[in-house]
């Protein structure tokens, strides 16, 4: 199957979850992968599931850089790739001499990323950290009023920066093809979440303490069996009164516009509230959805697993042994991404670029 970066050769030298995230991406689109790992393999094989889907299609090589012949092979491994990977924190690439420089020295047109908490520069580049930690400094976990902050379930910094790397890698290569030109990326989990979270402060409104408490029909209701749902009324009238039609809202509320609703917001919110709750999750699913309102249910991620939606585009596979499998979540034509493939036992490559 031909791919996209077809011809790429990467060295990733990343572990746990953000640059073999940014690594898996390419590999999916053709890119040949080489995994450094540490002695006795990536801490990510503690965690099978996890591991499977940021390491297929890859190969292994198993060095200790903190020795000279380990730091030595690394570099011959250089001088044929493409793009070199690695997410250590600041400072600990170069006691390896692996730095940006140091690789350069051994291939000039390298395309070289380095994925960490707070980037290369600022006042922050040697604090440690993790995904929590990026999340609450760029503002993405700052509670409303009266609330206090929770732990998302998604790691955010952690997938988004890799995102951005896998990106920031795919432009620098079609300037690498065109010019012969490397380049040196830094991408920092906390700056990619900050320019997802804004520089507004969302639910607040300049000089208040109170929050705004956004549109009615938008939030999440909780079903009579337990279960979930969301809606996504924002200002559209016909999402609005799709909502009404489907719980039977009282009729003075359904011709309501947007302004009205704003004023009138804790009455329409506590109508959806209770409708909501005299109906089970798929009752409730089934009448919005055919009225034509926004509405989607909060899905556990086993339930995810097993959605239609996401297995008819191929972002769930079956792996074949009763677990799932994720797939690329982006479709592609001309060229599509490779399906789930195996992950390499710890050193099986030791030739490494080798076939």
């Amino acid at each position: 199957m031909s791919g996209l970066l077809d011809g790429m050769r990467v060295l990733d030298a990343g572990i746990w979850r953000p640059v073999p995230h940014a690594t898996q991406m390419l590999a999916d689109l053709g890119a040949q992968v080489l995994k450094i790992e540490p002695p006795g393999g990536d801490p990510m094989r503690n965690f099978p599931q996890l591991f499977r889907d940021i390491a297929g299609h890859k190969r292994s090589i198993e060095l200790n850089l903190r020795t000279d012949e380990g730091r030595a092979r690394a570099l011959e491994l250089v001088a044929d790739a493409d793009v070199f990977c690695e997410g250590w924190r600041p400072g600990v690439a170069a006691r390896l001499g692996l730095a940006y420089d140091d690789v350069r020295a051994r291939n000039p047109s390298i395309i070289y990323c380095s994925v960490s908490g707070y980037g290369q520069t600022g006042p922050n580049v040697e604090r440690p950290g993790h995904d929590v930690n990026y999340q609450a400094l760029a503002g993405a976990i700052a509670p409303r009023a009266g609330e206090a902050p929770a732990i998302p379930r998604v790691p955010l910094a952690d997938l988004a920066a890799g995102t951005f790397a896998a990106f920031c890698i795919c432009a620098a290569w079609a300037k690498r093809i065109r010019t012969g030109e490397g380049e040196r990326i830094d991408v920092a989990m906390a700056d990619v979440v900050a320019s997802w979270s804004g520089t507004s402060s969302g639910n607040l409104l300049r000089g208040r303490t109170e929050p705004t408490r956004g549109s009615a029909g938008y939030g999440v209701f909780r079903c009579a069996d337990g279960g979930w749902i969301t809606l996504a009324v924002i200002s559209e009238n016909h999402f609005w009164q799709a909502v009404c039609d489907a719980l039977d809202l009282a009729p003075g509320l359904r011709d309501l516009g947007h302004l009205e609703r704003l004023e009138r917001f804790d009455e329409c919110q506590s109508a959806i509230t209770k409708a909501c709750a005299q109906l089970t999750r798929a009752a409730a699913l089934e009448r919005l959805t055919r009225a034509g309102a926004p509405v989607a249910p909060v899905l556990e991620p086993d339930e995810m697993a097993s959605d239609p939606q996401f297995r008819m585009r191929e972002v769930v596979f079956d792996a074949g042994d009763g677990t799932a499998r994720l797939g690329f979540p982006a479709r592609l034509l001309e060229h599509p991404p490779r399906p789930p493939g195996p992950t390499p036992d710890v050193d099986r490559d030791r030739d490494g670029w080798a076939t």
